[in-house]
């Protein structure tokens, strides 16, 4: 089976067909997400907070990607996955990012990337592009620049600021992305960019009117208990199920419940007793294993 290609994904668009988008970032994650028929797979550098417990996505690097990824496409061949380029992959000039995007296509298979920024990295996108790599971008609240952002805050709320996330994203269809994330933006802005746009937008934090949707897997899940954005709608408490099973399993240990006797294995009563002869001494070691060959060849 052939993966879903950014035609395939423009086409999505172009049929009104909203565009479905998931993180995943092992080959457990990628696998469930492809067996729900997931469209799109994004290995997003958000595996800093919600698998290797940073308080940021920051101090990701490009081998912490290429190792997440890896199990994604490998596990997967239907869905269209994206690698992000993490923090300071591609901020230094356009090189630096032809470098790194090559290697991580190279070494993980990925489909495309992802860059975070607007018309800043405009030129970046279009050489990534001319040179064959598939681009997706991503404006408004972007993650590695939370610290000039003063936090995670709703952006595009001013005219001003509204304006210029519009002329991103322009610029970054000019350059050549195939589609772009709005994230934790108004409604309204992410409609009247989406409009204004050839290529699909995936909102996240952005509204209805978007293209398509992405969410962080352990969000949708339910996985981490204290952390629930208001993005993030929790079509399970898997956090709370996963939770008693564990407790279960612990219980069932200290009772002695667990393993019971469907659980485990099991020898015939003879080779016990010879067993405990060699132990005991009883029985040379060569005389064992004459027995259990014999044993073995009357079996067979």
């Amino acid at each position: 089976m052939k993966r879903i290609t950014t035609l395939q994904i423009q086409a999505r668009k172009d049929q009104d067909e909203q565009i479905v988008m998931l993180t995943a970032y092992d080959a457990l994650s990628a696998s469930l997400a492809e067996q729900a028929g997931i469209d799109f797979l994004l290995v997003g550098d958000s595996l800093g907070m919600v698998v290797l417990g940073y308080d940021s996505t920051v101090p990701v690097t490009i081998d912490d990607i290429i190792h997440h990824t890896k199990p994604v496409v490998a596990s997967t061949n239907r869905a269209h996955v994206v690698a992000d380029m993490p923090f300071g992959s591609y901020q230094s000039g356009w090189q630096d990012a032809m470098k790194n995007a090559t290697r991580i296509m190279k070494e993980t298979g990925a489909s495309s990337v992802k860059l975070e920024g607007g018309t800043r990295i405009a030129e970046t996108v279009e050489k990534l592009v001319q040179s064959g790599i598939p681009v997706m971008g991503h404006i408004g609240l972007t993650p590695q620049s939370v610290n000039t952002l003063g936090g995670h805050k709703i952006q595009g709320t001013t005219p001003r600021s509204a304006v210029k996330l519009i002329s991103d994203a322009k610029s970054l269809e000019e350059a050549g992305a195939f589609s772009i994330v709005l994230e934790t933006i108004p409604a309204a802005l992410s409609h009247m960019i989406t409009t204004r746009l050839s290529i699909p937008t995936i909102g996240i934090g952005a509204g209805p009117y978007c293209s398509g949707q992405v969410q962080v897997f352990h969000d949708i899940l339910g996985l981490y208990k204290d952390f629930d954005p208001k993005h993030a709608r929790k079509f399970v408490d898997a956090g709370q199920l996963l939770g008693d099973a564990i407790n279960e399993y612990k219980t069932s240990v200290k009772n002695k419940s667990f393993p019971n006797s469907d659980e485990s294995f099991f020898m015939e009563d003879r080779n016990i007793k010879l067993i405990q002869k060699m132990i005991n001494n009883e029985t040379s070691s060569d005389t064992i294993d004459n027995s259990s060959a014999i044993n073995q060849s009357q079996e067979h």
